[in-house]
């Protein structure tokens, strides 16, 4: 199992910016792959990008996340980032970092009992 650590959530007014980073230690992180999720409260965690174990592969949620949010990954540093541009106040919410070694979960309904995940990171947009 990977050990997953979520940084760099924070208060931002609508229309900005934030990079959220993810470290991850213990097993080797390049053989898994990664993905960023976040819930609310109330409401179920949703998937919202993935990349594959080298990083030339991206999966995105099939809304208007896309376009506003990049995954990426630097597997010399076990880091898995997330940039988030002109952020919107319904972004807010708890952003969560999985690892998982199988692609293909990603592109089912994700069971949460399934891979790796951080203790997430709040992101809260307000003016």
């Amino acid at each position: 199992q990977v050990k997953l650590v979520e940084s760099g959530g924070g208060l931002v007014q609508p229309g900005g910016s934030l990079r959220l980073s993810c470290a991850a230690s213990g097993s080797s992180f390049s053989d898994y792959h990664a993905a960023w999720f976040r819930q609310t409260p109330g409401k179920e965690r949703e998937f919202v990008a993935a990349i594959d174990w080298r990083g030339s592969s991206t999966h995105y949620a099939e809304n208007s996340l896309k376009g506003r949010f990049t995954i990426s990954r630097d597997n010399a540093k076990n880091m898995v980032y997330l940039q988030i541009d002109n952020l919107k106040p319904e972004d807010t919410a708890v952003y969560y970092c999985n690892a998982d070694q199988n692609w293909a979960n990603y592109y089912v309904d994700y069971d949460l009992e399934s891979g790796s995940w951080g203790q997430g990171t709040q992101v809260t947009v307000s003016s």
